[in-house]
């Protein structure tokens, strides 16, 4: 499979920028460049590198760096805002402070032809959102567009295929930014654009059908759109090894937990337990008003339920959670600083009866895990208006 790299240097838009290039059929994936080496992505075989922006000055000490060799391991890279000037840093080209005349906003930039560019106007409308800017590019690269006060609003090293843009292609206020990002993952990339749902579930429901073969299987449902997409391929999995232990933790809608339990054992056929658990969970945040620290609450008190059901069904093996990749990413788990701790990620505690922990829907957005609930027939009406996983306690 043909995979993309957005390496983070600490910019806002990383999620964004990786939805951006799944929507045009092609997997990407988030990395932190402090945590992600030059061997590790030699190896992997990435058809494309992109760095983020981020909020710090490239020539300030200790700020977010990176292997100059990465420039040439052959490998396209597309650099946004602050890896834009990263990548004239570590070329051996020029940033300075903007002063006065740094730019945020709707800007208008103008062009020349080159590939990153292609079918693209001559003059156009950006995002523009910084404070320093390229003042010399470096050897080997040219000036590939510019805005009335930053000249260097783009280059290209187009021997070795780098591109960098001081402005944001990857939100809509950019004219043209989808077609800017087209033009880098297949004019330069290469790459097939061949990354489907359909294929997605296939492999999944095929991985685990190995992987789960003779094991008990217990999923976490809550019966918002994550675990119940979830459940589903886990299902088709594992199929009766599979018991889902559905928690009303007393902070459902007015007949929720009755709809959750109908659909689950009527609809889909399935094994399921409902826990009734709102005076346990209720009494666990009692005075507690710190947000990160109700989250980790009711993520340790969602898994000893879990284990308790676990050993009153003659202990399951593995754990079920749906856990999407903004959990993953937000949670801090290894891609990011946390911004939030999930209660199926962050919130995990350290020590737990179950031998593994599953999770097939981690490398996905919500709007992909959508479509894979919709390709799988998911579409019962009393589920799907709950819109984004409204019955996970995670809103709390």
């Amino acid at each position: 499979m043909e995979k993309i790299l957005v390496l983070d240097f600490g910019g806002q838009y990383d999620l964004l920028i990786a939805r951006r290039v799944r929507e045009q059929g092609v997997f990407a994936e988030i990395k932190p460049y402090n945590k992600t080496t030059l061997k590790e992505i030699r190896e992997s075989g990435y058809a494309g590198i992109i760095f983020t922006g981020g909020p710090n000055s490239v020539y300030e000490e200790g700020s977010p760096g990176f292997d100059k060799g990465i420039l040439d391991i052959g490998v396209p890279l597309l650099g946004i805002c602050y890896g834009h000037q990263l990548i004239a840093h570590l070329a051996g080209g020029v940033i300075r402070s903007a002063g006065s005349v740094s730019e945020y906003g709707k800007t208008e930039v103008y062009v020349k032809p080159c590939a990153l560019f292609d079918l693209i106007p001559e003059k156009s409308v950006c995002w523009m959102s910084h404070t320093d800017y390229v003042s010399e590019v470096p050897a080997g690269f040219e000036i590939t567009a510019k805005t009335n006060v930053c000249p260097c609003a783009a280059m290209a090293d187009k021997r070795r295929r780098i591109y960098g843009v001081q402005f944001h292609p990857e939100v809509t206020h950019t004219e043209y930014g989808k077609q800017i990002l087209h033009n880098f993952l297949f004019a330069v990339c290469g790459c097939k654009g061949d990354w489907k749902m359909d294929d997605f579930i296939e492999k999944t429901v095929k991985r685990y059908k190995e992987e789960l073969k003779g094991k008990r299987v217990l999923c976490a449902l809550s019966g918002g759109v994550d675990s119940s997409v979830a459940a589903v391929l886990m299902h088709r999995a594992a199929g009766d090894n599979l018991t889902c232990v559905f928690v009303d933790h007393g902070l459902l809608r007015k007949n929720e937990g009755d709809d959750v339990e109908r659909i689950f054992k009527k609809q889909f056929n399935m094994n399921l337990v409902r826990v009734n658990a709102g005076d346990r969970f209720f009494e666990k945040l009692k005075g507690v008003t710190d947000p990160e620290k109700k989250r980790r609450i009711i993520g340790e008190e969602f898994i000893r339920v879990f284990e308790e059901e676990s050993r009153a069904a003659g202990m399951a093996d593995i754990l079920v959670q749906g856990t999407i990749y903004p959990d993953v990413v937000e949670s801090g788990k290894g891609d990011a600083s946390t911004i939030k701790s999930h209660h199926n990620v962050g919130g995990l505690p350290s020590v737990m009866d179950f031998k593994g922990i599953v999770e097939p829907l981690k490398e996905l957005f919500k709007d992909e895990v959508r479509s894979v609930g919709l390709r799988t027939r998911f579409s019962d009406t009393s589920l799907n208006r709950r819109g984004s996983d409204r019955a996970s306690i995670s809103r709390c």
